[in-house]
Parts: C-alpha cells; sequence; structure tokens
C-alpha cells in the first residue's frame, strides 16, 4: 500500500468488515485485497495503515454518488467511538461539542481521503468537507460516511443535537428509503458544497464523559504527530498548503518564491502530476468563497479582499464561473435552502445495494 494514497482509519475498516453492513462476497473482496497487499486485519490495525479508498471502487466497479451516497451513510451506521485510532480517546474526554469540532483539524492524522476546513460567524460554525479521492463518487461517499458518522459520535457523546446539519453538495439517491436513518432527518441535498453547520449554541452543548486531562494529553500528542507527518507527499499538496495558509497572497509568482522555486519549475512539477497552479488555486479559493458566502454576516467586499480579489467584480466574475450564480444569488439560494431544511427536514434514505438493510 502507498502510504501517501488518501485512506480511512483501519479499525473503521476492520469493524466494517466484520458488521453486518456488507454483504459476504463484498467483505471476501475486501479481505482478498487485504491479503494482495500482504498483510492481515490484524497487521493493519497494530501497524495503522490507513485502508486505500480505491479499495471501494475496486469491490464495488459500478459505483455511482446515488451509491456511494447510501454506502457512505450505512457506513456511518457502523461508526463506533473506538474506531478513530488517536483521535478516539480525545472524542470519548472531549467535554464539549466545541472540543469535538477541534479535533477535525487533527482528521489528517487517521484518513486522508477528507479535507475539513472552518469558519467560525456569530451564530454558528461552519465546517466545509471536501473529499481528496480524485474521483467523484468515492468523494461522495467519504463525505456521506465522514459528516454522517460525526454526527452520530455527537450523539452518543453529547445527545442529540437536533439543529446540527449536514450538507451534501449532491441530490439525494432516487432509491425509495427503506427504514429510517439515525440522521435522515438532518441531511440536506442539492446544496452547494458539502458542509456541516452548528449553531453557535450547540458548540456549548457538554459531552458526557469529560475529562480534561485526558483531552489535553491526547491533544499534546496529535500535535506532535501531525507536525510530523506534516511534509507533502507531492508538489500539488505543498502548493495547496500554501494556498489555504495565506489564500490573499496566494499569486503563481509569490508561492513560487515562497516555496524557492521558480515559475517555471512549479509547472513543470505541477505537469507531471496532471494538475495546473490555476487548478489548484480555484479549487482552494471557491471552497473558501462558498463557506464563507454561508455566513449572512459576512459582507461579500470583505470575503473578495480576504481572497485575495483587487475588486469586488473580479471576484464576482470568478464566482459566477465557478457556479453559474453571482455572489449575491448564491448567498439568497443558500439562505432559502437552509430555511426550507429547518422547516421540513429531509425524508430518510435507503442503503445501497451490497449492503444489508440495517
Amino acid at each position: 500500500m502507498r502510504q501517501e494514497e488518501a485512506g480511512v482509519p483501519p479499525l473503521a475498516f476492520v469493524q466494517l468488515l466484520n458488521s453486518e453492513a456488507l454483504q459476504p462476497d463484498a467483505v471476501a473482496h475486501f479481505r482478498r485485497l487485504v491479503r494482495r497487499e500482504g498483510w492481515s486485519e490484524l497487521e493493519l490495525v497494530r501497524r495503522d495503515r490507513q485502508v486505500p479508498i480505491r479499495w471501494f471502487r475496486e469491490v464495488f466497479a459500478d459505483l455511482d454518488p446515488d451509491s456511494a451516497t447510501r454506502f457512505g451513510l450505512a457506513f456511518a451506521d457502523q461508526a463506533q467511538l473506538t474506531s478513530f485510532g488517536p483521535l478516539s480517546l480525545p472524542l470519548i474526554s472531549a467535554a464539549s461539542v466545541a472540543e469535538v469540532f477541534d479535533l477535525l483539524g487533527y482528521l489528517p492524522v487517521i484518513s486522508g481521503s477528507l479535507r475539513p476546513h472552518f469558519h467560525q460567524s456569530p451564530t454558528s460554525l461552519t465546517v466545509g468537507l471536501t473529499g481528496q479521492t480524485d474521483d467523484p463518487a468515492l468523494n461522495c461517499l467519504v463525505i456521506a460516511y465522514g459528516g454522517a458518522a460525526l454526527l452520530r459520535l455527537l450523539d452518543m457523546l453529547a445527545g442529540e443535537l437536533p439543529a446540527v446539519t449536514l450538507h451534501l453538495a449532491w441530490e439525494a439517491p432516487r432509491t425509495p428509503a427503506l427504514g429510517p436513518d439515525a440522521v435522515a432527518g438532518r441531511l440536506v441535498f442539492g446544496a452547494h458544497t458539502s458542509f456541516i453547520d452548528v449553531p453557535v449554541e450547540s458548540l456549548s452543548a457538554p459531552c458526557r464523559f469529560p475529562d480534561p486531562v485526558a483531552y489535553r494529553l491526547a491533544i499534546t500528542e496529535l500535535r506532535r504527530t501531525l507536525e510530523r507527518d506534516r511534509e507533502p507527499t507531492s508538489i500539488s499538496e505543498t502548493i495547496r498548503r500554501a494556498i489555504e495558509e495565506n489564500p490573499a497572497h496566494s499569486g503563481r509568482d509569490e508561492v513560487a518564491a515562497m516555496l524557492g522555486m521558480s515559475v517555471s519549475t512549479v509547472k513543470r512539477r505541477l505537469d507531471a502530476e496532471g494538475t495546473t497552479f490555476r487548478e489548484l488555486r480555484e479549487a482552494v479559493l471557491r471552497e473558501r468563497a462558498i463557506v464563507r458566502l454561508l455566513d449572512p454576516s459576512l459582507p461579500i467586499s470583505q470575503i473578495a479582499t480576504d481572497l485575495g480579489y483587487s475588486d469586488l467584480a473580479n471576484f464576482s466574475h470568478a464566482f459566477k464561473r465557478w457556479t453559474g450564480q453571482s455572489p449575491v444569488a448564491f448567498r439568497r439560494a443558500g439562505s432559502r435552502i437552509r430555511t426550507d431544511a429547518e422547516a421540513s427536514g429531509h425524508p430518510p434514505l435507503t442503503h445501497a445495494s451490497g449492503t444489508r438493510n440495517l
């Protein structure tokens, strides 16, 4: 297994194989893949080897966004507090919902397949969720799984929090529902981007098993692990991180100088990885712009400035190219979606073929 691959936590994967969520033929196929790599399930967990997300494409060759969404939600039903390796102890020890969300900053320690980004407003915390698999269906799977699993974990830790909602940037699966789902009433489809919305009052909700000492020690260890593993594995990741750290000064020349490279060297190395600086920069700016526009208290002109646009007109032109809408129209549509979701909720979903009915 290549360590730079986007993956999922090994214990969560092994627990999935030993649950009743998958059909026996799918379980057998996954176990053949483990053996093919010269590993066993026990060794995966002992050595904390992330399981490549590409295995799900190998087992489910016809995976599409509909089935990937149902898989992700079905797998989230199996999430346990002990599933997430180094994050498990601080999850259990957290004193509040805010401390649980702080742990998302350490998600790269256990999984490279999902990237969170945060925006705090006076009324809510918005956590954007971006898949890192280079496969649209697999991105749907990891986002649906990660978001729904987090909602379930919050229920275990702090009791049900109906105001905390998961918004997914695609349409609901077409298959009719077979039964209730633990988080279905908090799922909103058709959003402009995938994110978790946490009202500010929910952040202070207490958790059931607070242990400040254990939490603090675990965070210290997580910080060390993250710093140790933070060396990027590709020039694309290096550049993406540079843009994320300072989007207002993320022009091609500025980033190249920051990295001590010439512009031509950056271009050549990105060409070798099949991408361009513009594609990487626009992906980051689009994510940030969408999450910030969800905050009605943040002036659009300020968002433009924060993202490095010289004026509002340039930002509006870029945003319309990305989404087909102006920032103003986008913000209005987002407000309507949130209002409708709060008023009506969302019907529960079925699980994918290949999973058992839970």
